[in-house]
Formats: structure tokens, C-alpha cells, sequence
């Protein structure tokens, strides 16, 4: 059984933390405005200059699906990615030295 931790955060961590979280989603909120703005341009441009050769999807699913996974990780959609798993992870692995440094001793 793993070493139990509790992690104790003053005000001003937790504060660190919030704005962190307030700089990510509005991260997020810039690169979506900045998708939507670009892309109806390039559709524009399409539509205008190569009516019959239509290729403003392709930047729109590719830049799409990083937006997507941006929103993902900014909004803790995935736990992989967010901050509790990398808080479990990081007890895991100083769980497993500590044992390893009892092992020896």
C-alpha cells in the first residue's frame, strides 16, 4: 500500500492555480475565435478564387481537431490530461522510489 499524502494549499496557491486555469481557458477561447475568424476568410477565398477546386475543408478538420483537444485538455475533459491524473502519477512515482529506497536500506 502507497504512502497517503495530503497536499495542503495555501490562499496564494490556490490563487496561482486559478489563474492558471483562467489563462488556459481564455488560451483556449482565442484560438477558437482565431478558427472561426481565419477559416470563414478561407472559405471566402476558396469560393471566390477556385469555385470548382474546393480545399478549405482541409485546414478546417485539421486546425478543427486541435481545437477540439485543446477544449479536451483546458477543460479536463479527458482525465489523462488533467490535473488530478497528473498529481496521481507524480504520488505514484514517488511512491515507487520510496519503496525502492526502503528496499536497499
Amino acid at each position: 500500500m502507497g504512502l497517503i499524502m495530503e497536499i495542503k494549499y495555501s490562499e496564494e496557491d490556490k490563487y496561482d492555480q486559478a489563474k492558471k486555469k483562467v489563462e488556459a481557458i481564455k488560451g483556449f477561447y482565442s484560438n477558437l475565435t482565431s478558427y472561426i475568424g481565419v477559416n470563414i476568410v478561407l472559405i471566402f477565398v476558396n469560393l471566390y478564387t477556385s469555385p470548382n477546386h474546393l480545399w478549405f475543408y482541409w485546414p478546417l478538420i485539421w486546425w478543427g481537431i486541435g481545437v477540439v483537444f485543446h477544449g479536451l485538455k483546458v477543460f479536463e475533459v479527458f482525465p489523462v490530461l488533467g490535473k488530478g491524473w497528473e498529481e496521481k502519477k507524480i504520488r505514484e512515482i514517488m511512491d515507487k522510489e520510496k519503496e525502492k529506497q526502503n528496499k536497499w536500506q
